[in-house]
């Protein structure tokens, strides 16, 4: 096969609230969209495509650099050829190997292409490139996020994602720990069917996380993880909070690689591992941690940043290929005040069904 060209262009899109977070803030997607065109043997082309979704300062690559980068990247891979996904990834690793955030949206759309050429969804493709037989889970459910804001106002995203069918909500904390507790008697309050996944984006030390879990369950709360409650470095703090919690915690931050999986199973520093795409660089490496992580007998959670239907559905196509997963987090495309993108997926409250077409089986709207 051969890439015959790569476009890129920015992919703002507003979001319908500030999605604030322990460690920034961002008002509309900071994103590049990937569009890679894909001619076989027989002289067929397909157009893929992918998105390189930045959420500084958690990725250190912003959509400035990204955008930068990709257009170097595009000159250079004109006319690329390659036998397999194998050699791709080289030729990849090659040229990103320290922007996993442009090199996710490169490989997205490649495959994306790929897949469409071959008739066959991006799942199947993942699936079939190690020989895996696991049966697909085309039907995910998701939680839906509730960005940091006053605890009123929460409560009453909380009341509205409620009425739309979401009952397992992932509240984001760790900027003020008296503020955290608000909202989270807040939200109890008003919905109080509700099950909590907590997320600090590395914004506690240990003490404060335990102290955080026992207030919510004397409040009465179900909690259902903690992701990433410490630093990402700091392996100590993880694995005191994963002895001691009484609550599955879930890395983020923490790992991005097999060798940083490695030191997190040494270190017995948490109980599941959250996959997204541009922390490892794009679906094939992606899958692969999902697959050390599942022979490593922990969870799984599949995330994303602040990213469109597109992202949403290529994750979505990890999780399917690995046979689902135990925590679904693929809500952002819910929180945006437009759509970008057509097709992926069928959405039904907090369901959410591959459609199974060929490749992501997307494209953008009014196209």
């Amino acid at each position: 096969m051969h890439l015959t060209q790569l476009a890129v262009a920015p992919l703002s899109v507003p979001l319908l609230e500030p999605f604030v977070i322990a460690s920034g803030r961002v008002d509309a997607t900071r994103a590049v969209l990937v569009q890679a065109t894909v001619r076989d043997a027989q002289g067929r082309s397909a157009v893929g495509l992918g998105e390189a979704a930045a959420l500084p300062p958690v990725t250190r690559e912003d959509q400035p650099e990204l955008l930068a980068s990709l257009q170097l990247t595009a000159a250079a891979f004109e006319g690329l050829p390659f036998a397999d996904l194998g050699q791709l990834a080289s030729r990849l690793d090659a040229e990103l190997a320290h922007a996993p955030v442009a090199r996710a949206g490169v490989e997205c759309a490649v495959l994306d292409a790929v897949a469409r050429l071959r008739g066959v969804p991006l799942f199947a493709l993942l699936a079939g490139a190690d020989g895996t037989h696991t049966a697909p889970r085309l039907t995910l459910v998701t939680d839906m996020t509730l960005p940091i804001a006053e605890p009123s106002h929460m409560a009453e995203l909380a009341v509205r994602h409620r009425a739309a069918g979401f009952r397992v909500f992932k509240v984001k904390v760790g900027k003020s720990f008296d503020d955290d507790v608000r909202a989270l008697h807040a939200v109890h309050a008003l919905v109080p069917d509700a099950s909590f996944r907590l997320d600090a984006n590395a914004g506690f030390d240990a003490e404060t996380a335990l102290e955080l879990v026992r207030r919510a369950r004397s409040a009465g709360l179900v909690l259902e993880c903690f992701e990433q409650p410490c630093a990402a470095t700091d392996l100590d703090a993880m694995a005191r909070v994963t002895r001691e919690a009484g609550v599955p915690v879930i890395a983020d931050e923490s790992v991005k690689t097999l060798a940083e999986l490695d030191l997190l199973i040494a270190a017995r520093a948490a109980h599941g591992v959250n996959l997204k795409l541009v922390k490892s660089g794009g679906p094939c490496a992606a899958y692969a941690l999902g697959r050390a992580v599942r022979r490593a007998g922990l969870s799984l959670m599949c995330g994303g940043m602040v990213e469109t239907r597109l992202g949403m559905t290529a994750m979505a196509h990890v999780a399917a290929a690995l046979g689902g997963v135990e925590y679904v987090d693929l809500d952002t495309a819910f929180l945006l005040a437009e759509e970008r993108f057509v097709g992926g997926y069928h959405a039904q409250g907090a369901e959410l069904t591959l459609t199974g077409g060929p490749g992501l089986d997307l494209s953008l709207a009014g196209r």
